[in-house]
């Protein structure tokens, strides 16, 4: 078939008009047409033909007869708009149906990216005062800062004490990131040297979160200190 469609060439568009009229004319209703449209278009595909075939004999060819030519294959091409939309739109047709049509295919469905499936490493780069650098780890690439392939982002939590729950449920959610390397500002109310929790999850471009890292621990500064790059 030709990559245009309808295809440009009048020949061209005669084949795929006689093939587009055979396989709708047998089945109808498998394309999501009805029987009327069928007949309709085989009219068109034939009044085509018929006047395609005139024009390619010196005997019959005439300005008359080249004009009546492109009436019928402007008739033909709105019918093949029309029922192969239709046909292209229909629930049951599939790109095997279309091929067998010679209609341009469509790209399967994209392969949902499923929900991260391992957990960030968490690293503490260094602390300023109340707030902390964190960086966020690919496990299976440590050394590289980008994040794992399917992963938008993750969600950041925090808490405050000595042992950390289990559930983040029970933690402080700080915002999600979607570098690597964040800061977490921790409140004025939070004493200088406190002990203070920090995990996170990756999610997926549909929100979908994988399970919760190993969560890491430091202590608040007093002061201003430099963060590490």
């Amino acid at each position: 078939m030709s990559t245009r469609f309808p295809p440009a060439r009048e020949a061209d568009l005669k084949t795929f008009s006689n093939n587009f009229k055979t396989k709708i004319t047998a089945s109808p209703t498998t394309f999501g047409l009805t029987a009327a449209q069928a007949t309709s278009y085989g009219a068109a595909d034939l009044a085509f033909a018929n006047a395609f075939n005139a024009v390619q004999d010196p005997a019959t060819r005439s300005p008359m007869a080249v004009s009546e030519k492109n009436d019928a294959k402007a008739t033909l091409i709105a019918q093949i708009r029309l029922l192969a939309g239709i046909v292209q739109r229909f629930p049951g047709t599939t790109n095997a149906m279309r091929i067998d049509l010679d209609l341009p295919t469509r790209n399967p469905e994209p392969t949902p990216v499923p929900a991260p499936s391992t957990a960030p490493l968490l690293e503490v780069k260094g602390v300023t005062a109340r707030t902390v650098r964190l960086r966020l780890i690919d496990p299976a690439n440590p050394t590289r800062r980008g994040k794992p392939a399917g992963v938008t982002g993750a969600a950041v939590f925090s808490y405050i004490g000595t042992t950390p729950p289990v559930s983040l449920s029970d933690w402080k959610f700080e915002g999600n990131a979607t570098r690597t390397v964040l800061d977490v500002q921790f409140p004025d109310s939070v004493a200088p040297f406190t002990l203070v929790w920090l995990a996170a999850c990756w999610f997926n471009p549909r929100a979908q979160s994988g399970p919760a890292s190993t969560p890491v621990s430091t202590n608040l500064g007093a002061g201003l200190t430099s963060l590490a790059a």
